[in-house]
């Protein structure tokens, strides 16, 4: 689960000597390059050698890297999973704990309370567990690969830089594989450019400090455009003769146009902000649980680019504040991981760029699926059923 922002994956590789080995090679010769290139950035030569001597290459974080997949499992099932009665009491007991860090929050950047728990929680079980892996080995060992380095490389300066600060230590940090650390695991550089000091002792501290940890993660939000006290995710009730062809999170109506066409609020009442921007959120079809995504909903994928955890995670948020279970009415029965791939290639045969033939259903294969749903004079909500794979 990751959180990681556009604005990492933009900084790419740094030029100059130092670059020449931008990946792969010799291990040893490869941190070498990261030292020269941390001199060339002005760093100390001191800083350079108190960080730089305990790198070392971490299989662990390679292997991780490698079995990582996206739940393939229907979002009714994954939420389930997700969300226990146990996690909301916790979270309600860490709203209160929390109380006047939250409230600060929502006073300086309009973000809820209910989205912030809801992160925290599936991160890492509100600070329980922020994983194990040794950060700066991983982030130098992933920088060494080849499939991602203008990914993790700025990541390795950005934790030198939180070394300076006393922020960071080689031998003992620890988070995720792919170097996220703290209770709602950011990234080094995240850190770096919207780490907040919530507590008043001097230091950013993720992984010790709620505030710390809450007060970043609705800073980097805020940053990647969280719009203030606007809502995110709001259940509705959708009726039998919708344009199913207008749903999906890529199509966006004003409330008012979707409540005209019948769209209601299945807690009662009118929706929210009838002149802004939505879309109707169809997970399971148009037989299956429904949602109204506003704007606040596509700044989540910043953290995470899975559909059904961001889905997941915002509404777990709602219920938070309060909202009802949702209602998982009757879906069709979706394809198995083998049928999916089958589709996938029967699609890709047809010109659509599916991406890879994994049997996700990720935003590529959605949008053939509505296509050819259209093309074939099915209900185009963009949930692939095995009438569409035979009709395929």
């Amino acid at each position: 689960m990751r959180f990681v922002t556009a604005g990492c994956l933009a900084l790419g590789i740094s030029t100059g000597a130092a670059s020449a080995q931008q990946c792969g090679g010799d291990f040893g010769q490869f941190v070498q390059g990261l030292r020269a290139e941390a001199a060339q950035r002005g760093f100390s030569q001191e800083a350079i050698d108190g960080f730089f001597r305990h790198a070392n290459f971490y299989q662990r974080a390679l292997d991780a890297d490698r079995r990582q997949g996206i739940f393939t499992v229907p979002f009714t099932e994954f939420s389930r999973r997700l969300i226990s009665q146990n996690r909301i009491d916790n979270g309600r007991r860490n709203a209160e704990r929390q109380a006047a860090v939250f409230n600060e929050i929502e006073r300086r950047f309009g973000v809820n309370r209910g989205i912030l728990l809801s992160f925290w929680a599936f991160e890492t079980d509100y600070g329980a567990f922020q994983g194990d892996y040794n950060t700066l080995d991983s982030l130098v060992t992933l920088a060494h690969d080849c499939r991602r380095p203008e990914l993790f490389r700025p990541e390795i300066f950005a934790a030198l830089e939180l070394y300076t600060h006393g922020d960071f230590d080689p031998v003992n940090t620890q988070g995720a594989w792919a170097g996220e650390i703290g209770m709602v695991q950011m990234l080094p550089e995240d850190i770096v450019n919207h780490g907040i000091d919530g507590d008043g002792d001097g230091h950013v501290y993720l992984q010790t400090s709620a505030p710390d940890a809450l007060m970043s993660g609705a800073n980097i939000l805020s940053s990647l455009g969280w719009r203030p006290n606007e809502p995110w995710l709001v259940e509705i009730t959708v009726p039998g003769d919708l344009d199913w062809y207008q749903t999906g999170i890529h199509t966006s109506r004003r409330v008012s146009e979707w409540e005209a066409a019948g769209v209601r609020a299945r807690a009662g009442g009118a929706l929210p902000m009838p002149g802004a921007q939505a879309s109707v959120v169809l997970p399971e079809g148009r037989n299956g649980p429904a949602f109204l995504a506003y704007p606040n909903f596509n700044v989540l994928f910043e953290w995470n680019q899975s559909f059904t955890y961001v889905l997941t995670a915002a509404y777990f948020a709602t219920r938070l504040e309060g909202a009802p279970v949702f209602d998982a009415r009757n879906p069709e029965p979706g394809l198995s991981g083998d049928e999916m791939r089958e589709l996938q290639r029967r699609l890709q045969a047809r010109g659509y760029d599916v991406g890879r033939i994994d049997g996700i259903l990720g935003a590529g294969t959605r949008a053939a699926v509505r296509e050819e749903q259209r093309r074939l004079g099915l209900p185009a909500d963009a949930w692939p059923t095995r009438a569409l794979l035979n009709a395929l």
